[in-house]
């Protein structure tokens, strides 16, 4: 088991792409914290973004460049001496990757493989974890999915992620690059901006005093892990990749449970105090999502010694808190 209190970040050059996003602000904020200096690469910027909400971004150093463009990306590990990148950039909606799976590839796929030849070539790297998901499994019977269950997509999105996985753990077996990847649950917390979302979605819907909307009849299933614990995760795994034997492995990190998206809303009501009714509108699993899933994480916590500390209740109590100090001054502005 690795000690993860015995590795330091403090004065550590890491980059963080995706620091943009809902888990990558996450991310680049506890590093800042513990002592790292931090690199986010930045392309577009976003209209909402926790990095800049909780103070998060002029903490970092921002390089401007883009995935798609090689030469930059080998610049920045060049240039910052980045010794650990965290890979967390993707388009990571399902509805938008089955609308527009070109650019969802371009992004999920051709990015990682720029990002993994620019870090084989840059002498300063010595660690990269890829944020992979649960989705690059597909739809399996056998649940919950271990990590040596086939990779079985069918959707764009899935595919993309499963794409991105195989491609990173083929750089740790053919150059020795000392790479891993993370397949985690459905994470949620505060600073997630992607309305299509389950729990932005209902908690904006709850605090405008609206009927939280389902769109499928309830009963599709998911594993939860609040964000702080998704953290948790990929600090683990960089850390675990002291040891050469974690390199090129995957690791699930989930609650080990799923919940039905009915009852994630109705403990989302419960614990807004909300006597809100859901608004149940659909009929079975919606159009390029799975149906049911959960991961197993015992290798993670064998290895690497993490599990999910967070109960359900209290993450979700932690994210309404969130946003209703938050989304009052935006609606504003």
């Amino acid at each position: 088991m690795t000690d993860l209190a015995a590795r330091s970040w403090r004065a550590v050059p890491v980059l963080v792409t995706g620091a943009d996003g809902f888990i990558g602000s996450w991310l680049a904020e506890r590093l800042l914290d513990e002592g790292a200096e931090v690199v986010i690469l930045k392309r577009d910027r976003p209209a909402h973004s926790r990095l800049r909400i909780d103070g998060v971004e002029e903490r970092c150093t921002v390089a401007l460049g883009d995935l798609s463009d090689h030469t930059a990306l080998l610049r920045v590990l060049n240039e910052y001496g980045v010794e650990t990148v965290f890979h967390l950039a993707a388009q990571a909606i399902v509805a938008v990757a089955n609308r527009s799976p070109l650019s969802t590839f371009e992004t999920n796929v051709r990015g990682t493989y720029n990002l993994l030849e620019a870090a084989r070539l840059a002498p300063t790297v010595t660690g990269v974890v890829v944020a992979s998901s649960d989705k690059a499994y597909g739809e399996h019977e056998d649940l919950p999915y271990r990590e040596d269950a086939k990779l079985q997509p069918r959707f764009p999105y899935d595919t993309s992620k499963a794409a991105a996985d195989l491609i990173a753990r083929s750089y740790a077996e053919t150059y020795e690059l000392p790479v891993a990847v993370t397949r985690l649950a459905n994470v949620y917390g505060g600073g997630d901006f992607n309305f299509s979302r389950l729990v932005p979605d209902t908690v904006r819907a709850i605090l405008a005093g609206e009927r939280p909307v389902v769109r499928s009849d309830g009963t599709p299933e998911r594993d939860f892990i609040y964000a702080a614990d998704a953290v948790d995760a990929y600090l683990a795994v960089a850390a675990g990749l002291s040891d050469d034997t974690n390199r090129g492995l995957a690791f699930n990190a989930g609650a080990g449970r799923p919940w039905p998206v009915l009852e994630i809303v109705e403990t989302l009501l419960e614990v807004s105090g909300s006597d809100l009714e859901p608004d149940v509108q659909g009929s079975g699993t919606p159009t390029g999502e799975i149906d049911r899933q959960y991961l197993d994480s015992t290798l993670i916590g064998e290895r690497l010694g993490w599990s999910a500390q967070w109960s359900l209740r209290d993450g979700l109590a932690e994210t309404i808190a969130w946003y209703e100090r938050v989304l009052p001054s935006l609606t504003a502005s």
